[in-house]
């Protein structure tokens, strides 16, 4: 799956389909895949996913920041943090962190929503901080009919983002 992103006179490709099942395998043109690696994987998907969707998006220099990008909807700038997810647990669910290098959860003055992708299922869920900040992680279920997480409702929920 080829993954592409024009901003301005630069065009981006990666085919992010090959790379994602050879980080499974453990094999890459450079070595083996890192954790650090496929964030900055899910983080290219989700400037491709934003930016057709037709937000603006910003990326700050360094990562100090809680915040991964800056997204722009009409008037309104958001503070977005990516997470991913590769492996299902047994029970079919994805976990993902909903907290930073400090180990405790995010607030509203860091980020304004947290943004979760399920890399195996091809699913983004879109979470207002105010749902997450007390929470450390988040556990999802998007491939199971016969369990829901109480999530579901966030699941391309890109309408938060298009709200004033």
């Amino acid at each position: 799956m080829s993954t592409g992103v024009v901003i301005g006179d630069l065009l981006a490709v990666a085919d992010v389909g090959a790379v994602w099942a050879n980080a499974d395998e453990g094999a890459h043109a450079t070595g083996s895949v890192t954790g650090k690696r496929r964030g900055e994987m899910a983080e290219a998907k989700f400037l491709a996913k934003a930016s057709e969707l037709g937000f603006g998006v910003a990326k700050p220099w360094g990562d100090s920041d809680a915040y991964d990008f800056i997204v722009q909807t009409g008037g309104k700038l958001w503070k977005v943090q990516v997470k991913s997810a590769h492996v299902a647990w047994k029970d079919g669910s994805y976990s993902f962190r909903a907290h930073g290098h400090s180990y405790k959860a995010y607030r509203a003055d860091e980020i304004d929503l947290l943004v979760a992708y399920v890399v195996p299922e091809n699913a983004w869920y879109v979470f207002p901080v105010r749902v997450i900040q007390r929470m450390k992680s988040l556990k999802l279920f998007p491939g199971s009919r016969k369990k829901r997480s109480r999530f579901e409702k966030y699941r391309e929920a890109w309408w938060i983002l298009r709200r004033k």
